[in-house]
């Protein structure tokens, strides 16, 4: 007797989709999902032409008997629901049964399976069953899928170049082992294989043929669960991020999605670890009760609803928090004596953990004496901000203060760090005669008014004497105003951006070749689009080779590109083209000078003497605009010595 079943009228309404196949990556995905449905432990993906010629999934699933083989091809023909209450308890990947039947209209499908007891091979034809008999298989199903949309022109019009229909289908290949580890892909193309997995159920070995060891090294475990949801995956660590979101899988029920408040709950977790515009490699699934999510909302059945979605949101946040802050957690040095505690209102410290916010506000008071060596401590995950908050009148009072500090007028000088000068008050000639019918309006005004001074070419720093570092990432000097506080990354990343946009701009292009050429690991997308890359890159001095399926070759780079992780910085150039392939050129430019300046910049954690933190401060004071890094964030920030009176009490 045969499991599949044709649906009544009623119930194939409320499933309906419409379902339509719009390139290969689609059939793929249909027809491995059929394949996990049956159980199978091997499912074999063989390629042609990007899918176009020819599709040719093969497993060793449960196999169908004559009757159901020949069934299936029926619309709304399936195994997977009989009656309409279980259409809220989907536990399968399929369940409408309007995949076969659409992709048997557009092609030649050849099904054979087998179910333990006797073979079956079935062949239509563009819709038309041309018949089926008895043959010779092993357990399990093959299908194949010939001469895509060869009587459909509309549609086979829209198809791109074989390689880069391929590279959807390797994607969706990938996401299927990373919600399956414990199924075995093989993934072939043109008789080359592309990708495998060896089906043992780790994740992490399969993060590592995706990326490389280093990241499947960093990757944390995920477990979290409350009384509707249970969470199990891996997060790679924030210093392994990537310069577009789409590294973040989510699984519901092993079932791949799109939810972009489930996203932003990740991101979220993220935030004080990672910097502006970078993004986390993530592989999270979500466990829950079928009835909690309507997986029957788009044809593809990527989008989905959830009945208690706030509540998973704040679960995938509080885990994912808590992952991070363990795994960066340091072991205390210092004597574990309770200390006098210190009541500080106005500086304060933004820290991703609550443990060194607390550490830090302790010791604030006790490292700033001159030459005082900070103790070595385990590396810190990058700092998001640095704030200095007050009331709203010592706010306004602050900034009073800074602005007279930080924005002065004084003579030009050549030396990177000058005594101040007496303010001499601006010169300027008067305006000629004929410029006075301009102020038609107030006849008795002066034609030269105040706001007309000239404005220095160049934001200058007063003059600082190095104090010492604070947590090998802060430089703290003395001011005559106050103590001045540098963030070492952002103060230097400025001062390269500068240098870096100089020469680009200048419209240097000499080039110097490698020694040994660089290999770039992308996705096969990138990689059938190489012209339209190197198109674009080509005005910045870099070229790539293609070389192999996924990889790009880079054998000269701009001369004036030093003192950078050059695969870091291609990979990121070729990461932002991929989350918006129209970006023009300018955009492109700015975002690699300052993607540049970020990777050739001191860290943080870095322990730097009193030469290396006097450069620093000698290379912001020959900024433009010394105040601000490229992504917004102050690179300075200053505490007057009224406000420091005021803190402790002194009048």
């Amino acid at each position: 007797m045969g499991k599949i079943n044709v649906l009544s009228e009623h119930l194939s309404n409320m499933i309906a989709a419409g379902e339509v196949v719009e390139r290969p990556s689609g059939i793929v995905k249909e027809l491995v999902e059929n394949s996990i449905d049956a159980h199978a432990h091997d499912i074999a993906i063989d390629i042609i032409q990007g899918g176009i010629e020819s599709i040719v999934i093969t497993d060793d699933g449960e196999g169908m008997d004559a009757q159901d083989a020949t069934t299936a091809f029926e619309r709304h023909a399936t195994s997977k629901m009989k009656e309409e209450n279980d259409l809220w308890n989907i536990h399968t990947m399929g369940f409408r049964g309007e995949a076969l039947p659409s992709i048997a209209s557009v092609s030649h499908v050849i099904l054979q399976t087998n179910d333990g007891h006797q073979g079956t091979e079935v062949q239509i034809s563009y819709g038309k069953f041309e018949g089926a008999h008895p043959a010779a298989c092993p357990a399990g199903t093959r299908i194949e899928v010939k001469h895509l949309f060869q009587r459909t022109p509309a549609r086979f019009k829209h198809l791109k170049s074989p390689q880069y229909e391929f590279s959807l289908i390797s994607d969706v290949v990938q996401k299927f082992a990373l919600s399956y580890p414990e199924i075995r892909f093989t993934l072939t193309h043109e008789g080359k294989m592309v990708f495998q997995t060896r089906g043992n159920g780790s994740l992490r070995e399969i993060l590592m043929q995706m990326y490389d060891r280093s990241v499947a090294k960093s990757a944390i475990e995920i477990h979290g669960q409350d009384l509707d949801y249970s969470l199990e995956g891996m997060a790679v660590q924030p210093k392994y991020n990537r310069a577009t979101k789409y590294f973040i899988f989510l699984f519901i029920n092993r079932r791949m999605i799109r939810s972009y408040h489930l996203q932003k709950a990740i991101l979220d977790a993220y935030h004080p670890y990672l910097p502006k515009d970078r993004f986390p490699i993530v592989v999270l699934n979500v466990r829950m009760d079928a009835q909690l999510v309507d997986v029957n909302v788009h044809p593809s059945k990527w989008e989905i609803r959830l009945s208690k979605e706030r509540q998973l949101e704040k679960l995938i946040y509080e885990t994912l928090r808590e992952a991070l802050k363990e795994a960066f957690e340091v072991v205390e040095l210092e004597s574990r004596k309770e200390k006098p505690k210190v009541e500080v209102q106005t500086l304060q410290f933004s820290y991703a953990q609550d443990a060194q916010m607390e550490q830090l506000q302790r010791e604030v008071n006790e490292s700033f004496a001159p030459g005082a060596a900070l103790a070595e401590e385990p590396a810190m995950p990058p700092v998001s901000t640095f704030a200095v908050e007050s009331s709203p009148a010592r706010q306004k009072e602050r900034h009073d203060q800074l602005k007279q500090e930080l924005y002065p007028t004084p003579e030009p000088r050549s030396e990177p760090v000058a005594s101040p000068k007496p303010k001499q008050p601006a010169k300027r000639e008067e305006e000629p005669a004929e410029k006075a019918p301009e102020q038609k309006s107030a006849p008795v005004q002066q034609p030269a008014p105040q706001k007309e001074e000239p404005v220095p070419a160049r934001q200058r720093l007063p003059e600082l004497k190095v104090i010492g570092q604070f947590h090998r990432s802060y430089i703290l000097a003395e001011g005559e105003e106050g103590l001045y506080i540098i963030d070492q990354h952002a103060a230097q990343e400025r001062y390269h951006y500068e240098q870096i946009r100089s020469a680009i701009l200048s419209g240097q292009k000499d080039t110097q070749m490698l020694v040994l050429p660089l290999q770039i690991e992308t996705s096969p997308h990138a990689v059938s689009r190489i012209d339209e890359l190197n198109a674009l890159l080509g005005s910045l001095g870099i070229q790539f080779e293609a070389f192999g399926e996924q990889t790009l070759l880079c054998r000269e780079l701009p001369v004036w590109m030093k003192d950078v992780d050059e695969a870091a910085f291609l990979r990121d150039m070729i990461d932002i083209w991929q989350r918006d392939e129209r970006i023009d050129i300018a955009r492109l430019r700015e975002h690699a000078i300052a993607t540049m300046a970020c990777h050739s910049s001191i860290r943080f954690n870095r322990t730097l003497n009193e030469e290396e933190m006097k450069r620093v401060i000698d290379d912001l004071n020959q900024c433009e605009q010394p105040f601000h890094c490229p992504h917004g964030r102050p690179t300075i920030v200053c505490m007057s010595d009224a406000q420091l009176r005021k803190e402790f009490e002194r009048g």
